[in-house]
């Protein structure tokens, strides 16, 4: 891993503060974690591999992401600011969720490039993964699909709330 990829990890496990410290609904707020992720992809996403079972490993990675940002989106609190915009902020299980999915991500890429490469490359070939690419475009779906999902499900349940309907975070 290099420095940047350090700092792209870094920046994307860090997006779980402004979840905890409560977040305003704004289109800014929107749109950030999806620009952020959307960056990251564009970085290391080149192709995405086809062949063997690389569109199993990426719909198994796209529903762990979807899972992952479901849960930390129904595992957020929503409750109106003392200016009357509604804030988001995300509870002990929606940001252990995030630095689960985002973590996991990370430490597969530490483990591919210090001492894991055999044992990745072992499972890959059982497994007809096409390599490298097929498992980084797999990941990159998986985060991109945990910030969408998340960011849906806080903005349907504000929409609810908006709406009258009071939404409960999941009891944790």
């Amino acid at each position: 891993m290099t420095t940047t990829d350090y700092l792209i990890a870094a920046a994307l496990i860090l997006l779980v503060i402004p979840q905890i410290r409560g977040m305003r609904l704004t289109a800014r707020s929107l749109v950030m974690p999806i620009v952020l992720v959307g960056a990251a992809a564009a970085y290391y996403l080149k192709s995405v591999p086809t062949q063997g079972n690389d569109v199993l490993l990426d719909a198994l990675c796209v529903a762990a992401g979807a899972l992952l940002g479901v849960g930390c989106g129904l595992a957020t609190r929503l409750e109106r600011g003392s200016d009357g915009v509604l804030i988001a902020k995300a509870g002990l299980v929606a940001a252990v969720l995030w630095i689960v999915g985002m973590a996991s991500r990370t430490g597969f890429e530490y483990a591919a490039t210090h001492g894991g490469a055999h044992a990745i490359a072992d499972f890959s070939r059982g497994h007809s993964i096409t390599g490298a690419g097929a498992w980084t475009a797999a990941l990159l779906l998986m985060a991109l699909v945990q910030v969408l999902a998340r960011t849906a499900v806080v903005r349907l349940r504000a929409a609810r709330f908006n709406s009258g309907h009071r939404p409960a975070a999941l009891a944790v």
